[in-house]
């Protein structure tokens, strides 16, 4: 950035949602519930996971990390926005900016990683059941969990320094509620084809290797539970899958289309919406999809998916 940008850019100035004012109050308590429950659910599994010797096991250890990692994913970008709909000028500081943009990204790579680590626990206990102890050991899940906070922390890094050196000259405007990394880069006046460039060689291995991973996974799960002598079991475990599956082609389906595969048909509003999807919508979906169904949890006797 030069010397000039770095003494006209010191704030962002951020659009927000495309609402009315007369509704901006009813959407504001919408957000504000929203985000409440998202923090409140996130938290209450943390602490009983924390708590329950019984649920000190391999799949709540990475249930635990996710609710942290969505808790704070949510965080990033929530409070900023509830902020701004009550504020007469949204804006963010340019440092707030790029914080943002850090922490977004790894809080959202490291909830990304913990799903995949999470489909081959569950691949392991329906596919390998006899073997689920000695392959699942203690060290390979703290390895596992450790990687994901080390892996992320290299991936947000590197986008956000890159991010740093771009120059925005007088336009300051963000149409968007959080700084998002791609409508930053439209709105930047300096070259982004080292931005663009990163953001394709590592969103294979980042995004769409997981997501393959998550699906390979599911689908040899579905294979297994075909074998199963009980329907019951069958009807059990279809339920718990496809509600899995469906956070995560939301999350997932939302990110890809975002940041991978850009339509040259997507508005503003549209990719609002979009990232609403999966910045908002998914964190508080979590803790319901992955927790309150299952019954370890809920104190009733047996195991669940």
């Amino acid at each position: 950035m030069t010397t000039r940008n770095q003494t006209v850019i010191s704030q962002f100035l951020l659009l927000g949602l495309p609402i009315s004012p007369e509704h901006q109050q009813l959407f504001y308590a919408l957000f504000l519930a929203m985000y409440l429950t998202t923090v409140l659910g996130n938290l209450i599994i943390i602490i009983l996971i924390l708590l329950d010797s019984h649920l000190h096991t391999p799949m709540y250890l990475f249930l635990s990390n996710l609710s942290f990692s969505d808790l704070c994913f949510s965080s990033v970008t929530m409070p900023k926005l509830l902020q701004n709909m009550q504020s007469q000028v949204p804006s963010i500081p340019y440092a707030g900016c790029l914080a943002q943009i850090y922490f977004f990204l790894y809080f959202g790579d490291l909830g990304n990683f913990l799903l995949v680590a999470m489909a081959y626990d569950r691949y392991v206990a329906i596919c390998f059941p006899l073997h689920y102890m000695s392959i699942m050991s203690t060290k390979l899940c703290v390895s596992l969990v450790l990687l994901s906070w080390v892996l992320t922390t290299f991936h947000a890094m590197l986008h956000t320094l890159l991010m740093a050196r771009l120059s925005f000259c007088e336009d300051n405007v963000i149409p968007h509620y959080f700084c998002d990394m791609s409508t930053l880069l439209k709105v930047a006046c300096s070259d982004t084809h080292d931005n663009e460039l990163a953001i394709f060689i590592l969103g294979g291995p980042i995004v769409i290797l997981p997501f393959l991973l998550i699906i390979v996974s599911y689908a040899r799960i579905v294979s297994s539970i075909f074998k199963a002598p009980s329907s019951q079991d069958i009807r059990k475990a279809f339920s718990t899958c496809g509600s899995h599956l469906s956070v995560v082609s939301l999350f997932y389906g939302t990110v890809i289309g975002l940041y991978l595969c850009p339509s040259a048909s997507n508005t503003t509003v549209k990719e609002i919406i979009m990232s609403l999807m999966y910045t908002v919508v998914t964190p508080m979906l979590n803790p319901f999809i992955y927790s309150l169904r299952n019954r370890d949890i809920k104190g009733d006797p047996g195991s669940s998916i």
